[in-house]
């Protein structure tokens, strides 16, 4: 049966190949007129004659394939396949899209693991240790003394340094599944902002140390900030528990600081990628050998590449740990060989913890159909829980008496199955329930490395093109990927790692064994073949469809030589682009190409990009491309181009031939460098443009503004704005988002210079009120008129500039409002904002008081300026509020926050040039309160420019 549905899978693909064969070396008939169409056809015949052969040929073979495995069935006596009962079935052709497109909308998704607080709190004696030697001043200190006496303290504690030393190394060992990386990850969470250095890199099959310890450096190595729009749970954060109380006024003073420290730059990062192992490690001594560092060394395979790692650590002259994860007992025994290391073993959930774990998943009303043999089958595996409460999640018109025969197909009363063959059936039956061609996106997550955070819209925009999503129910192929997209989650397949502002899933992961299941499966299907990274595949025997290179070394280039690659698809490439075979691949059929982070991009790849005459996503985002290549303008099928955080600052005019362009993303959203549009966009080609994102608009004769030709445009996003007021340039984009407004624009964003443009929407007569998010930038001193009608607005951002004493009364109508973020960048406060902000704090006595009443869903208020004045929270003010984010070089102070009941975070991020009696005085109040286990968790970090 098997052989069978690979054969058919085989043809029906060449089949594919031999249409697109066809479509692209054969035009269409030559036309003309009567007296002319004998000749031209003539002419024409003569001039195919060589691919039309060709494409004969194809198609006679084909025809005989297709009737041999007919004949090959029948003579075996294969029947067709037959769905088993209501498990997938029913529910498979009755999946409704339009309910799994929306979720409820998260700012944060953490939640603490269940039955490992055992686990945590012996694990955390021996971290704590560390705390206690480099710890910050005393309960006791921060509460009674004086700035002089905590310096005093401070001083102390730098001159009784313990001397050089190893790290100390934690390994935690377990099953697969049994919960090691949750408990180190949480482990990591609670404990690295006590260090001074901090790193995760995930090892696995893989014995690339170099790729390792390269991973290590550059998260330890200082980094620069990376925008407002930062909502991770990244261990890179400083992440602290801060007392309700002690939040009171904070009173700063600046004082000037000395040297800083540099920000990762691409050319350091260039640097890293070429580094031998001996640079590697001279450079993490250089970086870690005065510093307190805590590293997670995940999913170790081999004692071998441990011994490796740990060589190349430096000792230090300040506490450090290690924190090593693994399915073998040989490689624990490896890393504890000091007196200060220490071994953990992790066991399998008790019984209630298990169906603690289940039903915290499942809603209350299908609880009680759940039988015990359901978390009882699953022998405490957290994995395997969290899986099975996704597949009852999705069934929940299934009976006790249904569950009950669910656990007997998968583990038979009579059959004593062993744990690993046990995790396979149940993944197994999990894969087979879903609904087909949400399976066949599940089995697209094979191309991404393991322990990657995937962005969505990536995925999302990757299925389209691949052909996997259509248009249903009267919903566009966007919402039916986020729908598919939402039902992976539901499923437990994938997990949210990184929320966005607007409330929506910004990044996923997918936990090791199930990608490593999910790998299996698309290769033993021929859907995809992945070369390198964690996973050690047998080479295809077959034609390769998607090829995803996940190393750049030259054994994983070697990898490809043997393969047939004349047939690829979609190319995903990881790391270096000196390893591509470009020689094999038939450029023609290639309809998915993803670059990005890629390095090393030379001109022939350009060259060689243009022949792709298929191509439906090409993504060079954070690659080294300087321009685009007129030639791009024949790729005529290409929905998608990203090129954003590259070199590319204009588009070549052959771009606007791309009539079935969907997305233009382009530009540098954290230093706004922006992209030009070509003065052929006037022609009002691209009529399917949905997303246009990163330009500028500047005065100048090939300037394009008008944009009313873009009825689908759904994001319109300028980063540079200058354009003359009254000018005809300035009515005609303000002309043009006024009839936008009223079509499908639900994304604005304007970073004006002058305000000027910003200032004359206020006066639309029709404003955009299908918007849901909206930045205005510029030096703002009022509300648009209309943006209190804006029903569907969910995440507002505004120049600080704006804060009236009516400018939060008015704002707090907007019910649906999930963000609000006022910034202010110190790169704009010139002598006239200066002279509004000090205007805006006269009339408010220096405070912004928010008020009480409204702001019903707001989730996450952000606060972006070189100061920010005093905050007051009063009794009933944003009463769902979760999450507030400072950014300042000086602060005056929070009141109120025990008024907020539903508070979970407060991020402080804090200026590098801010003054040190700043910066005292918020990590001393944050080290008081860190004993506090109930109280708020307080992120403080610190950025530079």
């Amino acid at each position: 049966m098997k052989d069978w549905m690979k054969q058919i899978r085989d043809v029906t693909c060449d089949i594919e190949d031999c249409i697109d064969d066809f479509a692209h070396r054969l035009s269409s008939d030559p036309g003309g007129d009567v007296y002319c169409a004998f000749f031209i056809t003539r002419i024409y015949e003569v001039w195919t004659w060589q691919p039309r052969r060709d494409i004969a040929s194809s198609i006679t073979e084909l025809k005989v394939r297709a009737q041999r495995i007919g004949e090959r069935r029948m003579r075996y006596g294969i029947r067709n396949p037959k769905q088993v009962g209501n498990e997938s079935g029913d529910r498979a052709t009755g999946f409704d899209t339009a309910e799994n497109q929306h979720t409820t909308l998260e700012l944060i998704g953490t939640k603490k693991p269940v039955g490992v607080d055992k686990d945590m709190e012996e694990l955390g004696k021996w971290i704590r240790v560390i705390a206690e030697e480099i710890k910050a001043p005393t309960e006791t200190e921060i509460k009674g003394s004086t700035e002089s006496a905590q310096k005093s303290s401070r001083d102390q504690r730098s001159q009784t340094q313990p001397k050089m030393q190893a790290p100390g190394v934690l390994s935690i060992v377990g099953f697969g599944g049994v919960g090691k990386t949750t408990i180190a990850t949480s482990l990591f969470r609670k404990f690295g902002d006590q260090l001074d250095r901090r790193a995760i890199v995930t090892v696995s099959q893989s014995s690339d140390i170099e790729a390792i310890l390269r991973s290590i450096l550059i998260q330890v190595m200082p980094q620069s900030e990376d925008g407002l729009d930062h909502q991770g749970s990244s261990g890179g954060a400083q992440e602290k528990k801060w007392l309700k109380t002690a939040i009171g006024s904070i009173c700063c003073t600046v004082v000037p600081k000395g040297q800083q420290d540099g920000s990762t730059s691409k050319k350091a990062q260039g640097n890293i990628q070429i580094m031998k192992l001996e640079q590697l490690k001279e450079e993490l001594k250089k970086h870690l050998n005065n510093c307190s560092y805590l590293l997670l060394i995940d999913d170790v395979w081999s004692a071998t590449t441990w011994d490796q790692i740990k060589k190349a650590l430096p000792a230090s002259n300040k506490s450090s740990r290690v924190m090593v994860t693994t399915r073998f007992q040989a490689v624990a025994s490896t890393c504890k060989r000091d007196k200060g290391d220490y071994f953990h073993k992790v066991y399998e959930l008790d019984e209630a913890e298990a169906k603690k774990l289940l039903m915290e998943a499942v809603p209350q009303e299908n609880q009680k159909k759940i039988p015990s043999r359901l978390w009882q089958m699953c022998e405490g595996l957290p994995l395997l829980i969290v899986t099975m409460s996704g597949l009852v999640v999705c069934n929940t018109e299934k009976s006790m008496a249904d569950w009950e025969q669910v656990c007997r197909t998968i583990v038979p009363d009579s059959v004593k199955i062993l744990a690993q063959d046990r995790v396979t059936r149940i993944l197994n039956h999990c894969y087979n329930d879903i609904n087909a061609e949400i399976n066949t996106c599940s089995l697209y997550l094979s191309i991404f490395p393991k322990g990657c955070k995937i962005s969505r819209k990536r995925l999302t925009k990757r299925w389209i093109a691949e052909g996997f999503v259509s248009e249903k129910q009267g919903l566009s192929v966007e919402d039916v990927a986020e729908a598919y997209f939402n039902h992976l989650r539901m499923r437990k397949i994938i997990r949210a790692v990184e929320h966005s502002s607007n409330g929506k899933v910004k990044s996923y992961q997918v936990h090791d064994m199930i990608l490593e299941y999910i790998v299996s499966k698309a290769s033993e299907e021929n859907f995809i073949t992945v070369v390198g990274g964690h996973w050690l595949m047998a080479p295809p025997s077959s034609k390769v469809r998607r090829l995803s290179l996940q190393g750049s070394d030259s054994k994983h280039g070697s990898a490809t030589e043997s393969m047939n690659l004349s047939h690829v698809r979609s190319l995903t490439m990881f790391g270096s682009l000196t390893q591509l075979p470009s020689k094999s691949f038939k450029f023609a059929i290639v309809q998915v190409l993803d670059l990005e982070g890629c390095k090393d991009f030379k001109p022939h790849h350009t060259k060689d990009i243009c022949k792709m005459l298929l191509l439906k996503y090409l993504s060079l985002r954070k690659t080294d491309i300087k321009r685009l290549p007129k030639k791009i303008g024949k790729l005529k099928y290409l929905e998608t181009l990203d090129i954003r955080e590259t070199n590319v600052t204009e588009l070549p005019k052959t771009i606007c031939q791309l009539e079935r362009i969907v997305s233009i993303l382009g530009g540098n959203k954290r230093t706004r460098k922006p992209l030009k549009l070509p003065e052929d966009m006037k022609k009002k080609t691209m009529k399917a443009l949905r997303i246009l994102s990163g330009i500028d608009i500047v005065e100048g004769p090939t300037t394009v503004a008008d944009l009313h030709h873009l009825t689908d445009l759904r994001k319109l996003t300028i980063f540079k704005l200058n354009i003359r007021m009254g000018g005809k340039l300035f009515e005609e984009l303000r002309s043009s988002i006024e009839y936008l407004g009223g079509y499908s624009l639900h994304t604005l964003v304007i970073d004006d210079e002058s305000a000027d443009f910003v200032k004359s929407l206020s006066a639309l007569s029709s404003p955009p009120k299908f918007l849901n998010a909206l930045e205005l930038s510029g030096k703002l001193v009022e509300l648009p008129k209309w943006i209190t009608e804006l029903e569907a607005l969910t995440k507002l951002t505004l120049s600080v500039t704006v804060l009236k004493e009516n400018a939060l009364e008015n704002l707090k109508q907007l019910k649906n409002l999930f963000s609000l973020t006022f910034s202010l960048t110190a790169a704009k406060l010139d002598p006239e904002t200066a002279a509004i902000i000090e205007e805006n704090k006269v009339q408010s006595d220096g405070e912004i008081i928010v008020p009480a009443g409204g702001f019903d869903n707001l989730k996450l208020l952000r606060f972006s300026a070189p100061f920010v004045p005093l905050l007051s929270f009063p009794d009933k003010a944003m009463p769902k509020l979760e999450r507030i984010e400072l950014r300042f070089s000086i602060l005056e102070g929070v009141h109120g926050i025990e008024n907020l009941k539903n508070l979970r975070e407060v991020h402080l991020r804090i200026h590098d040039k801010a003054g040190e009696n700043t910066k005292m005085i918020v990590e001393d109040v944050a080290t008081a309160a860190r004993e506090d286990e109930n109280g708020l968790r307080v992120i403080v970090d610190h950025y530079h420019d």
